[in-house]
């Protein structure tokens, strides 16, 4: 009886082992596989639109205005005066008359220097204008497109097929191919 037994249980999971190789859906073994060349027909890049900020340094001239508060220094015109005045003086009269049209010259004519320079140059209450340079640091935004992946049709065997890679293949495309029966 023990005899009988042991046949069945091992005619049975035969069948078992069987019909479970038969429903197996796992990986090609790798018998089944094997590479080839299809004819690339066309090649699509596919772009990405990418934004940054870079600091950049913006500068114009403006147009200024504005009023002088206190008068320049008019000592060069005091002095060019008085130098002038005290010639001119020097050349009226004789003995001290000379001196003094020469000393009267030279305060008369550094007098005059003085009211020259001041009017000339800076005078309270005076209106100035120019320009200034007006710099500032602004952001400004760049677009950049970048090649993020390719689209690519390609015929193997009479059958057209799209692929999205990473690279673009060139003219022939590597294919891996792999067989298995269909239910």
């Amino acid at each position: 009886m023990r005899l009988i037994l042991s046949l069945l249980v091992l005619t049975f999971s035969g069948t078992a082992l069987a019909q479970a190789t038969d429903n197996w859906n796992g990986p090609a073994p790798a018998d089944n596989v094997t590479y080839a060349y299809a004819d690339v027909l066309r090649v699509d890049p596919i772009y990405e639109t990418y934004y940054t900020r870079e600091p950049r340094e913006e500068c114009q001239e403006v147009p200024t205005r504005y009023t002088q508060r206190s008068g320049g220094d008019p000592t060069g015109g005091t002095i060019l005066g008085a130098i002038i005045g005290g010639a001119l003086g020097n050349q009226v009269g004789k003995g001290d008359g000379r001196r003094a049209a020469t000393v009267a010259g030279a305060v008369i004519g550094g007098a005059i220097g003085h009211n020259v320079d001041q009017n000339n140059g800076s005078q309270p209450g005076r209106v100035v204008e120019g320009t200034r340079q007006d710099c500032r640091v602004v952001d400004v935004e760049r677009e950049e497109r970048r090649i993020n992946g390719y689209d690519v049709e390609y015929r193997y065997r009479g059958e057209v097929y799209m692929s999205r890679l990473n690279y673009d293949p060139g003219e022939r495309l590597r294919v891996r191919v792999s067989v298995e029966p269909v239910e």
